[in-house]
């Protein structure tokens, strides 16, 4: 059987690394060994950046909806305690625009959520 050598095979793998390592600091844009750590590293940390994401666009949209209810004189829980007895399906993101962009309508909103309690 003829001998199979690995050549063109690692130097594609290497060339994949080292193009995602571009920026980072020092022999880690250079050298394949000190960037494929690196570049894992990095790629796990990403991954977890687009899970905390999401969590911290939900926590400004919470935080928003709270501070145009406060304006209206009820807490965040009994404004969105008093739309679920409503029966008031909106999601908080679009609860958020509302309270920015179209204060009026929000009001209304809050007037609905507490006639429900």
């Amino acid at each position: 059987m003829a001998r199979v050598k690995k050549g063109m095979n690692a130097k594609r793998k290497h060339k994949k690394i080292l193009k995602l390592a571009k920026g980072f600091y020092g022999s880690k844009h250079k050298i394949f060994s000190a960037a494929n750590p690196a570049v894992m590293r990095s790629l796990r940390s990403a991954q977890m950046g687009r899970k905390l994401r999401k969590r911290e666009y939900r926590r400004l949209w919470i935080a928003r909806i709270n501070a145009a209810a406060r304006a209206n004189d009820i807490s965040y829980s009994k404004l969105m305690n008093g739309l679920k007895k409503a029966g008031i399906e909106v999601n908080r993101k679009m609860l958020s625009e509302m309270a920015i962009h179209d204060p009026a309508g929000f009001t209304k909103m809050v007037d609905a959520a507490k006639a429900a309690l």
